[in-house]
């Protein structure tokens, strides 16, 4: 038993090694990983350059698709670009730092002979950068830098002088000029080349030699002693050079695109290729997996945070907070704690919370003043519209009336509104040329039908008000009885009790005619003139006029019924017409005996027809 658990106990401390050698392996892969910003595997440095990708000096180690990016470290330790060019610093912004020698021209008066010395460079797919300066020193000189591509490019300065200029003198043309460099894109090598304008025998003592040279802006300082005696001691100059990464743009490039996480694609200043960096608040190598890290502000020893003392600082993704502890709020300004019981805080707090609740008092004013005036001006609308109908008049009409059996109800716009659920179409009962027929459902839960006519003649309200006193009177078991009716609305409303016992044509239909007629006009010897009048009626209520038969027919079907008692050929079939006015009892006539007049002529009941009429 002891021995078994010697055992176990071996066999965890072992486990726990290996854990542990793991966690050491991978710590320090991602610290090579963040530090040489190079392909693991991959030499990290060349003397003091540290080796960053696309660039590498090895296959597999830079980015194979150009061979620019491949370098070469020498037995010195000399990181090198090109024909023998020394790099200096690898930028992920598209920068490539290198030290290149000065052309000069030496003159020996002697001899009378001189002593030039040029040099080509050649660039690859890099470009000079705008940042450089084409730089001349030298008396009574001329250079050029010139370079070669599908189109040449050639600029230079001119620098005159018979002394020897003051110490301060600056580099404008007096011993020393210097210009702009815009190389086009395609220019694949350049050279500087000096030369004399005149004798130099005034200025041979102190200005034996003239040098051109390339150098980035604000790394070479003039002094006219010293650079005009000997500059010979200065041997290579810093320039910078751009790179980008292919010739697509990072639209172009699309997913294809060489940045890797938490990066971010720009398009390069040369013109053409593409760019890559960190988004803000992390730090690595953008053209590698992973590499782009979190900086952690609060530790970080260069991007380090501005949290002042006695506020703490929180590291986040991409960024940091300041925090204060309790009692205190932070300063946004220069991110201090202040208490919160100072009077800035309280005058801050007052200022903020009075402006939010002015505002929110304003924009509740203002929203009840809308309300108020909306409600005002509907009142005002249902007034018109009241008085209009002639709401005055039936109000007069049934205070003088005294005690009779007139039972008219005036309802209002909102009490239709909530009846027929604001109009909905779910509640339409019946569609034609007099207008819509709803199913309405009043507040004691009794069911009406309300009849919306279409717009009608206004002239006639005196006409309609009194139909409308008439119609309220009849009380009869085959006729709808009116109840009342609605005048705050454009057009007046009718509320009919509910019927649900069907249309004349239901009723021929469905062998249930005899349900409708008088009990003292049916019976067994009329019943056959009974039906073919009701057919002629459910004929005249067609909803076209195409449809109806004309008066004049109406007139004689009816005759010859009278006469000789037969069926006249002219309607054989039963089509149920669109308009469902079975609420009303049959269809109303004018008296005009136009079944599609409209508004208040939509409740005369007339007793005569004009067979001259049409349809």
């Amino acid at each position: 038993m002891i021995k078994k658990k010697k055992k176990r106990n071996k066999t965890r401390e072992k486990m726990k090694l290996q854990v542990l050698f793991l966690v050491v392996m991978l710590s320090l892969a991602y610290t090579q990983l963040v530090k040489g910003q190079s392909i693991p595997g991959c030499k990290t440095s060349c003397g003091n350059v540290t080796l960053e990708y696309p660039f590498g000096i090895s296959t597999g180690c830079y980015y194979a698709q150009d061979r620019s990016f491949n370098l070469t470290c020498n037995k010195e330790g000399k990181l090198i670009f090109g024909n023998n060019v020394e790099v200096i610093k690898i930028s992920h912004n598209g920068e490539l730092r290198v030290k290149l020698e000065p052309s000069y021209t030496c003159y020996n008066i002697q001899e009378n002979g001189s002593d030039i010395r040029y040099h080509t460079y050649t660039l690859g797919n890099l470009s000079l950068s705008a940042k450089n300066k084409f730089t001349l020193v030298g008396c009574n000189v001329y250079a050029l830098v010139t370079t070669y591509g599908t189109r040449n490019y050639s600029t230079g300065c001119l620098s005159a002088c018979n002394s020897l200029p003051a110490a301060n003198t600056e580099c404008k043309g007096e011993g020393c000029c210097r210009t702009d460099v815009s190389v086009p894109l395609d220019s694949y090598e350049f050279e500087t080349i000096p030369d004399r304008l005149a004798n130099m025998d005034s200025v041979y003592g102190f200005n034996p030699c003239a040098y051109s040279f390339l150098v980035e802006d604000g790394m070479f300082n003039f002094s006219s002693r010293e650079d005009l005696r000997n500059l010979r001691n200065v041997t290579e100059f810093p320039v910078v050079l751009d790179w980008s990464i292919g010739d697509q743009t990072c639209e172009q490039a699309g997913g294809g695109r060489l940045c890797r996480g938490n990066s971010e694609c720009f398009n390069s200043t040369r013109g053409t290729g593409y760019n890559c960096k960190c988004t803000q608040g992390y730090e690595g190598n953008p053209y590698l997996p992973y590499s782009c890290q979190d900086i952690d502000e609060c530790n970080h020893a260069i991007h380090r945070h501005n949290c002042s003392t006695g506020s703490s600082c929180e590291n986040t993704p991409g960024r940091f907070l300041c925090t204060c502890k309790s009692g205190y709020h932070l300063n946004t300004t220069d991110n201090t704690c202040m208490p919160d019981d100072t009077p800035g805080y309280f005058e801050w707090t007052r200022i903020v919370l009075g402006t939010t609740v002015g505002f929110l008092l304003i924009l509740l004013v203002a929203s009840c003043i809308q309300q108020r005036m909306k409600h005002r001006k509907n009142t005002q609308l249902r007034q018109q519209f009241f008085e209009q109908n002639g709401g005055g008049m039936l109000i007069q009409r049934l205070s003088g009336a005294g005690p009779s059996n007139v039972d008219v109800q005036i309802f209002t716009e909102e009490g239709m509104k909530t009846a027929t659920d604001n109009y909905d179409e779910s509640r339409i009962l019946g569609q034609g040329g007099q207008g819509t027929v709803y199913k309405g459902i009043l507040p004691d839960s009794s069911v009406v039908a309300i009849k919306k006519a279409r717009l009608g003649d206004s002239s006639q309200v005196e006409q309609f008000i009194n139909e409308v006193l008439v119609l309220s009177q009849i009380n009869h078991r085959n006729v709808v009885k009116l109840l009342g009716c609605c005048l705050e609305t454009e057009v007046p409303l009718l509320v009919y009790e509910f019927i649900a016992s069907g249309t004349l044509f239901d009723h021929l239909h469905e062998q249930r005619l005899h349900e409708v007629i008088d009990g003292q006009v049916w019976n067994e010897n009329n019943q056959r003139e009974i039906q073919e009048v009701a057919r002629v009626a459910v004929e005249c209520t067609r909803v076209t006029g195409e449809e109806r038969p004309r008066m004049k027919e109406v007139a004689a079907e009816l005759e010859g019924l009278r006469a000789t008692k037969t069926k006249h050929q002219w309607s054989d079939q039963y089509t149920e017409p669109m308009e469902t006015e079975h609420l009303l009892g049959v269809e109303i006539l004018s008296a005009q005996g136009d079944t599609s007049s409209i508004g208040y002529d939509s409740i005369k009941n007339v007793a005569r027809l004009d067979i001259e009429a049409g349809r």
